[in-house]
């Protein structure tokens, strides 16, 4: 890509975004192209086929979805496919008719099937059952990855996706009804600690596995891909190791300096056993993730407690 390349980031104040706004800051870009939601609504095909008719952009990254935990998938089942399929296939399409040629389009590893073999390799997409919590988004997000191969297929368009594992990170989401598991236990612990508590409590088991990558690995990875020139298919970005969710929330205490006990509420769903990617096609690239989990954790804690969110 050429330093000063007009470049448009979709969702930009998000976590993800943000991170690639950063990296691409940090390589030198110049000509970076954002919208608020207030500028620019993504559910809304006019506005999206005009913003790209007026600005036709060289590249895009597709950072922009509706996101959440266990709890917001599982409430918000129909707001989570239906405001998705609009908002991909409302940047793709429109993408395509302004001549944007090159696009990365961001996924999620809840694609693939429940109980697929690990760690989860690219190929097997749509060999499985997917998690019931989440069905509705990853159904939107197989959608995304597959619209990216059909324009790809019928227009000669080289639209890659990246499907990242558990992100966390700067700009973080830490409201406890619609966060992930690693925000949630930052703020749950910071709260117990600074309350006095003698214990805080974790949804499940404590037994699944999880894999968690920090949002600057992420972004790296991405802008990696398209400067590589890769034109097409699926990458997997992860660290391509994994915890169970007891050890994760025993560093998270660590790291807060809680002293309590933990206690797992098991009348709360667990999700997926285990989901851990195989991140070998990355890898051979010659990219891979360079932040440990407590040093990730750490700088997480630390954008935690800048936002004043809780005493």
């Amino acid at each position: 890509m050429q330093k000063n390349a007009k470049i448009y980031v979709a969702g930009h104040r998000g976590m993800v975004g943000s991170a690639i706004v950063r990296q691409l800051q940090g390589n030198g870009y110049t000509n970076i192209v954002t919208r608020t939601h207030d500028e620019l609504d993504l559910v809304n095909q006019r506005s999206v086929t005009e913003f790209f008719a007026i600005e036709k952009p060289d590249y895009v990254f597709m950072a922009a979805a509706k996101v959440g935990g266990i709890h917001a998938n599982n409430t918000y089942r129909a707001d989570f496919i239906y405001e998705n399929l609009l908002i991909e296939a409302n940047v793709i399409g429109a993408a395509h008719k302004a001549g944007v040629d090159r696009m990365l389009f961001l996924g999620s590893s809840c694609i693939y099937p429940r109980d697929c073999p690990q760690p989860i390799r690219e190929d097997y997409l749509l060999t499985g059952l997917l998690e019931q919590t989440n069905e509705p988004y990853a159904i939107a997000k197989i959608a995304g990855v597959k619209l990216c191969d059909s324009f790809n297929a019928q227009y000669g368009t080289q639209y890659v996706s990246a499907m990242p594992t558990n992100l966390y990170g700067p700009n973080d989401n830490y409201d406890l009804s619609k966060s992930h598991v690693l925000p949630a236990l930052i703020r749950k612990a910071h709260e117990a600690k600074m309350r006095g508590d003698t214990q805080f409590v974790v949804w499940g088991s404590g037994t699944p596995m999880r894999e968690f990558l920090y949002v600057d690995d992420m972004a790296e990875a991405c802008v990696y891909l398209m400067e590589k020139g890769i034109a097409a298919g699926l990458f997997n970005i992860g660290t391509g190791t994994d915890v169970t969710i007891r050890e994760l929330a025993e560093i998270v205490m660590d790291v807060v300096g809680f002293t309590g006990e933990i206690v797992f509420d098991r009348s709360k769903p667990d999700g997926t056993p285990r989901k851990l990617l195989n991140v070998d096609r990355i890898n051979e690239l010659g990219w891979k993730a360079k932040t440990s989990l407590r040093e990730g954790i750490s700088k997480a804690y630390a954008d935690f407690r800048s936002q004043g969110i809780s005493s």
